[in-house]
C-alpha cells in the first residue's frame, strides 16, 4: 500500500492526539519518523514529498519548523507542533 496524503494526515493527528491525551505543550515530529510509521519508508519508492507536505500544510502560527532540509523536503524535516 502506497501512503496518501490522507494517510500522512491521519498518523499525524494520532501523534498530535496521544500527545495532548498525556498532557504534554508540544511534540516534535521528524518526517523520517513519520513516514516510517505510515510505511514505505525507506524504499526507493517513498512518498518524502507529500510526507512533508502534509506536515508543514498541518501547522498553525504558534507551531515551527525547527529543521529543514536543505531542499526542504527530506527525511530530516523536523517541526514542532504546540498542543
Amino acid at each position: 500500500m502506497i501512503p496518501t496524503a490522507q494517510t500522512f494526515r491521519e498518523a499525524l493527528e494520532t501523534l498530535l492526539s496521544d500527545a495532548r491525551e498525556r498532557g504534554k505543550e508540544y511534540v516534535d515530529v521528524v518526517s523520517g519518523e513519520l513516514h516510517a510509521k505510515v510505511g514505505g519508508y525507506p524504499s526507493s519508492n517513498h512518498r518524502m514529498p507529500t510526507c512533508c507536505s502534509v506536515m508543514k500544510q498541518q501547522m498553525k502560527v504558534s507551531d515551527k519548523e525547527l529543521f529543514a532540509p536543505p531542499k526542504g523536503k527530506g527525511a530530516e524535516l523536523k517541526i514542532r507542533y504546540f498542543l
